[in-house]
Parts: structure tokens; sequence; C-alpha cells
């Protein structure tokens, strides 16, 4: 009797039907515990808890679990014990990961490894380490994701094709997808189709195709990823991938606007629906459907009415089900319909519903989007006062998730742009009301460096920065920090003077226009054969600081500190002009990424020693990057002002570099070479005479000593620059600054003249080694005298180069 239960069972968690596998499970446990069969009542029980934790009912699945590990310890310590307390570890891993607890599921599937290593069953080692993976993914480790992927993929390449080795390889080609490799993330994948494709398992090629086109829509090729979802529709067995391969292929029409392939695929997908057995996936299709004719430029494709009924359905059928996720994700979703068509008290009951729920079940990646939607429900309804609490509460849980963050908006680049940035500006906004109190600039100054911080952790793909709170009268008396925010509106500046109240600069321009003058600005100055529109750079000194310069002079300030957003950090700010003199010719200027990540201990100015390094040729590996004949000088004019040493061309190549790095204590690390930076990490490089150094390896490369006990006091990049086109590029720049191990990094933001960056860098290292003078300052003086020479006037020579960091 037990074993048919047992295959009925299966095949109702198979087509989704949880809800009715519990009654039979729990008969087949009491059948067991009468018979006084242990071995097959923990096994049933172990099968009741991983139902429970697909359902979303957790403490029922941790439950369960302890009663199987309680008749777990009646048993011998024989391998069939050992083989019942894997099995037990390995769903008590997907109830933590459940629970948005990456590490104990990681360290409660490294012990499921270690047990399989242990009883030698290979298929079970290598099926527990792709779990790891699972957790490493949600803790946003790509790197170490990749790294237990490629060791799986070692292990099982030479044995036979099979549904494992497949799986196995499909996981690597996601993860490198998710880290921006589409390239080897496309072949990866390929090869697991065709494992899957050997096996004539349907399922598995299926599933495959669906992978290869969701890489192939982010490497931007949407006509391939429309291909391969076309082959999931016509090549699956099943109705589940068939309506994943539906909703891809219809979003992507839906994004370039072709409206009547995306009229004739809807019918195709309502019928799909109707084969779906009430399902996790029959609830989720539902809600992706909706959710993708949820736009205003939808309209004409679906009627609020037709919207209303799938996540009607959805939700019932959530309900059916037991499974609480999906339920707060249809409610919200049914909200955020209301709150399109004005129906405020109806979508604010829904998103309290949907919130309630994500609270209950531990969701909070669902959550916060609720509580974004709660503050965006009640400003509409004018109530500022608790929409503004409901927006705090939402990065507050976008704060608390930090490293599940980079997990949830890392699959296409431009999701944190649209569901996890807009939360922190639109908070912004709602504070920085005209003449906002000082709890509301403070406020605000705090949600600025946050949405910093979570902008790098998006770019790095990866929460590993250290950020900590920083008085800024602790580390300069004589600094101003200007917080700029570039909202839809208008120019936000919030000013932070040392000892004094916070001060608020608002220009109400919208957001178009900002950025057009800032474009403009951007080409005037790096073209050296326009006439310098002088007007324009007073206009943004004015946005800036044009309110506060009388307090500037009254409070001593020596130093401007600019923590830039959006196209601002584009701009160098030593350029600006205030109808005399540009910014430079009166403060010393720095950047920051964010406060927080300044590594605010002042600096030992005494024996400056550089590690130089630098290309003049251009090299096979990168042929489109010209010669830099200018670097030789360069470098030999820098020995001649400071104890050097230099690594030129054949003498710079990674592992010479890695080994001078870490056999001495060189406080400046001067690289004279080609590099780029990227809005996308795996993007910003440096050229050395053999190979590239990407962003991570450089990152290993100088910061050898994990602890930093003798961090390198400034990073200099003297011939790179942004990647031009890429709006987000600066990013790449303070990836670098944060991510190179240095307190400091001087870069530039265009690639500058061979003679004038000589020029400029001889300059500032004559001041710097005197140990008189802050970086900040030693910048100051060097640009300051190419500008009044004749040859480098222009701000094209000398503005382009930035310090980012600590300026002391």
């Amino acid at each position: 009797m037990p074993d048919s239960l047992d295959q009925q069972a299966q095949h109702l968690y198979e087509t989704g039907q949880y809800q009715e596998a519990i009654p039979l499970l729990e008969q087949m446990i009491s059948n067991y515990s009468n018979s006084g069969d242990f071995i097959g009542e923990i096994n049933s029980l172990v099968n009741l808890a991983l139902v429970y934790q697909t359902l979303g009912d957790l403490d029922q699945a941790k439950e369960t679990l302890s009663q199987s590990l309680t008749k777990l310890y009646k048993l011998d310590n024989t391998t069939e014990h050992q083989q019942l307390q894997a099995q037990i570890l390995e769903v008590q891993g997907q109830v933590y990961l459940s629970l948005g607890q990456g590490e104990k599921a990681l360290s409660t599937w490294q012990q499921t490894s270690a047990i399989y290593q242990d009883i030698g069953d290979l298929t079970k080692l290598t099926e527990s380490q792709i779990y790891q993976v699972q957790a490493l993914r949600v803790l946003g480790l790509y790197n170490q994701a990749t790294k237990t992927l490629t060791q799986i993929q070692e292990t099982i390449q030479d044995q036979p094709d099979s549904q494992l080795k497949s799986t196995a390889l499909q996981y690597l080609g996601d993860v490198l997808r998710r880290v921006g490799k589409f390239k080897e993330s496309q072949a990866i994948l390929q090869q697991s189709l065709a494992i899957a494709e050997n096996l004539r398992d349907q399922t598995l090629i299926a599933d495959n195709l669906l992978s290869l086109g969701n890489t192939a829509r982010l490497k931007g090729d949407t006509a391939e990823a429309i291909d391969f979802y076309q082959r999931v529709v016509l090549e699956s067995p099943l109705a589940d991938l068939k309506i994943q391969g539906q909703l891809n292929q219809l979003s992507i029409v839906i994004a370039q606007q072709e409206w009547s392939q995306a009229r004739e695929l809807l019918p195709a997908i309502e019928n799909t629906l109707t084969k779906l057995s009430p399902s996790k996936t029959a609830i989720n299709a539902r809600i992706n459907l909706a959710k993708t004719l949820l736009k205003p430029t939808t309209s004409q494709l679906t009627s609020p009415k037709e919207l209303a009924t799938y996540l009607a359905d959805a939700i019932k059928l959530a309900r059916n089900l037991g499974d609480k996720r999906a339920e707060a994700e249809a409610l919200g979703n049914l909200g955020t319909l209301y709150e399109y068509n004005q129906r405020l008290d109806e979508a604010q009951d829904l998103t309290e519903k949907a919130l309630l729920i994500a609270q209950e079940i531990q969701a909070p990646d669902l959550a916060y989007q609720w509580q974004w939607q709660l503050g965006r429900i009640l400003n509409l309804k004018q109530d500022k006062k608790n929409a503004n609490a409901a927006y705090a509460q939402s990065v507050q849980t976008l704060q608390s998730i930090r490293s599940d963050l980079v997990a949830i908006s890392s699959d296409l680049q431009f999701e944190f742009r649209e569901s996890v940035e807009p939360v922190y500006r639109e908070l912004v906004a709602l504070l920085l009301e005209p003449n906002a109190s000082q709890e509301n600039l403070k406020q605000a100054r705090d949600v600025i460096e946050s949405l910093q911080l979570a902008e790098l952790d998006n770019f790095f793909r990866d929460a590993c920065l250290d950020a900590k709170p920083v008085n800024i009268d602790e580390i300069d008396p004589n600094a101003a920090i200007f917080y700029t925010i570039i909202l839809p509106d208008r120019l936000e500046v919030i000013v932070t003077l040392p000892g004094q109240p916070l001060r608020q600069i608002t220009t109400n321009l919208p957001q178009t226009e900002i950025e057009q003058q800032l474009a403009s600005v951007k080409i005037n100055i790096t073209s050296p054969w326009r006439v310098l529109r002088k007007d324009n750079l007073q206009t943004i000194h004015d946005w800036l600081i044009g309110s506060i310069e009388t307090e500037l002079a009254k409070s001593n300030i020596r130093t401007l500190v600019f923590i830039p957003d959006g196209a601002l950090r584009d701009l160098p700010m030593s350029v600006l002009y205030d109808g005399e003199d540009h910014l430079i010719e009166k403060y010393s200027i720095a950047v920051a990424p964010s406060l927080q990540l300044i590594d605010s201990q002042a600096n030992v100015r005494q024996n400056v020693s550089v590690l130089s390094a630098g290309v003049t040729e251009v090299r096979p590996h990168r042929p489109q990057l010209g010669a830099l004949p200018g670097v030789k000088v360069e470098l030999e004019n820098i020995k001649a002002q400071v104890p050097s040493l230099i690594l030129l061309n054949e003498s710079f190549t990674e592992s010479n570099f890695n080994t001078e790095v870490n056999t001495s204590s060189y406080k400046v690390v001067h690289l004279a070479t080609h590099g780029e930076f990227s809005s996308v990490a795996e993007e910003t490089f440096l050229l050395t005479w053999d190979d590239v150094i990407n962003l991570n390896e450089l990152n290993t490369l100088i910061r050898t000593d994990q602890k930093q006990e003798n961090p390198i006091e400034l990073l200099v990049l003297s011939a790179c620059q942004t990647a031009k086109g890429d709006s987000r590029a600066a990013l790449g720049l303070a990836g670098i600054a944060v991510r190179g191990g240095a307190r400091s990094t001087l870069a530039s933001l265009w690639t500058v003249d061979d003679l004038a960056t000589t020029e400029l860098m001889t300059r500032f290292y004559q001041r710097l080694a005197t140990g008189k003078v802050t970086k900040a300052e030693a910048l100051r003086l060097a640009q300051q005298e190419l500008l009044q020479s004749e040859a480098f006037n222009h701000p094209l020579y000398w503005s382009a180069f930035i310090l980012l960091g600590n300026w002391l």
C-alpha cells in the first residue's frame, strides 16, 4: 500500500499539487509508524517538510524536520543513517534559503556535501554542491558560485552524459549570465543543451533553451532570444515551460513596442494558461502576464478588467494551494493596478494586505516593494507623514537585504534602475520639500549615502562594501561636503559644514534640462577647438555653490568634497567658474562615492615611495588602443621627484606587478597605461604588457593583506578614461577607487594629451614629495600651474584628473 501512496504523492508533488500531496504523506507517515519502519517514516517526513517549504509554510516545515531528526537519533550510525541525515539537511537548507538565511543554508549544504563525500556518493555530492551554488547566488557571492560550479564542471566533465551533468552546466551558464559573462554563459549552455538533446530529455532541452534565450536577451540579441523562446514553445512537452517561453517573448515584443505581434501572442498565452494544472507555475504565469501588461504603454492591448481577472485567479489559486508568497505577490500587483487607475482606497487596502503576508512569511524582497507602493499611494492621497514612514521602511528593508538584493536585481541590468533606485530617489524628493527641517535633511543625506552604496553593490554584483558612518568634523574641520541628487523636477544639494546646521540648495529645473546642460558642458571642456563658454560653467557653479559662497569663506573652508549623482559624476568640479575664477583656483577638490567608504585616517606624508608601471606600445591583445610614448618620460620624471621602482613594457606583467606589490611597502602605486571604466565591473580594466587586469583582479593583486594594515595611500591611473557612451561609466571609476585597496585614487575622466599628463604628474609629485600638503592640495597646485601655462590652459588638459576618496 505505501508504495502506491508514495507514487501518488510523488506525482502530485511533481505536478505542483502540493496541498493534495499532504494528506497522502501524512497517511504514509502513520502507516510506517504503525509498522515500526523508521526509515520509511523519516523519508516521508522529509518529503512532507519539502512540500511545506515549497508552499511557504516554513514553521510547519521546521516542525516536520525536527520530528524526522528525533526519529533519526533512534537509528544506529550506519551508512543509511548518514544518507537520511543528509536528506534532512538538504531540506533544512531549502528552509533556511526560503527564510532569506543564505549563510545558514550554505553551511547546512556544506555539511551534506561532507557526508556524501564521506560515503562516496558522487552524484549526491554534486547535487549538494549545486545547492550550495543557490545559496551563494542569493548571498550575491557570484565569484564563489562560479568557482564552485567550475569545480563541479571539472569533476563531471569526463563522466558519461547524464541529467545531473546537464543541470550542473545549466546552472553554471545561468551564474555566468548573472555576472555579465554572456559569451561564456552561451558556450556552457550550448554544451548543456547538447547533452540534453543526446539524452532526448525534452524537459531538460526546454529548460536549456529558456536559459539560452535569457542570455541572448541580456546580450542584446533579441532576435536570437525570441528564436530560443519559440523553440521552447514548440518543443516543450510541459505547459509549465511553454508558458515561460511565451511570456518571455511577450515581454520582448512589448519592450520593442511591436503591438501587432503582442496581440498575436496573447490568445496563445490564454490557451496555455487553461492547460496549466493548479500549481506554483500557474500562479506565477498569471502574475507575470499581469505585470508585463501593467505598464502605461500597454493599455491598448488589454483592459484593467482583464488584468484584474488574471490577478484574482492567481490569488484564488494561491489560497487554494496555501502559497502565501504568491498570494502576497498577486495582491500587491492588484494594488498596483488600482493605483494606476486612481482607485486609491482599494489600492491601499490590497497593498497593506500584501505587505502583511510578506512580513509574516519573512519575504523582505516582496515587503520592500509593497512598502514602496504604500508610500506612493499615501503620497497621492496627500498623507505626507505616513508616506514618508512607508518609504523609510522600504529603504530600511532594502538595507537589511543588501546581499540578497544583488541577486534580485542582477538578472536584468535595468531592474535595479526600475525597482530599487527609485525607492531612494522618491524618498529624498519627499524629504526635501522647500525649507526642509534639519531632521529631514539629515535623513535625506543618509538616504543618498545608502543609494550610493546600493549602486556600487549592484555594480560589483557583490555586497561586500564595508560601510561605517563618518563624522566630517573628525576627518577635516576645513572641508565642506556637497551631496547632490538629480530628481525628475529639480536638483537638490545638501551641504555639510563642520559644526553647523545642514544647508539645502534647490534648483527647480526638469531633469532633462539639467542633464542637457551637463552634457553640453562636458563637450565644451573636452573640445579644445571650441570657444570655452564660461557662462555654462558659471550656471552649474551657481546650482551647486552659488548661494553659500560667503558661508564657505566665513567657515574657513579649504576643501570641497562632492558626492555626485548621475551625470554630475562625469564632470570635474574643478572646472566650475564663479565669474572670475575656476573653482580649483580657490579650493582643493575631492570626490567620494560615499562618505561612509572613506578611510578617514590622516595620511602620513613622510617617506613617499612609488611603484610605477606603464606600457608605451600598442599591444596585440588590445590593438585598438594607441601607443603612449610619453609614459616613459612621465615615469622617469616621477622617479626624479620621489624614490620609485619602474616596471615598463615587458617588465609590466601581472605576475611581476603582483610580486612587487606583495613584497614591498610602496605608499603610492602609479599605473600609466590604457584602461577603461565601464558601468559593468567585468569591462573595467587596465592594460598590461601581456594581458588586461580587470577590477576584481586588481582588487586581489593590491589587497593581498585583507586587514590592510598598511593600505596603499594613493593609486594613480594616468591614461585611463570613462567609457564613451556609457551613462554610468563613472561607476567603474568609483568602483576602482573603492575596491583598489587604496585610501585615495587619482584618475582621469577622459584621455589626456601625453605631454600635459606628464607635466601635471611631475608637478603633482613635486608637491607631494614636500610632505607639507594634502593630496587634494598637491593636485590643486599642479592643475593651477597648467591652467596658468600658455600651452595647457584649456580645461581639456588640466581638469580631467579627479581625486577620489581620502583627500588628506
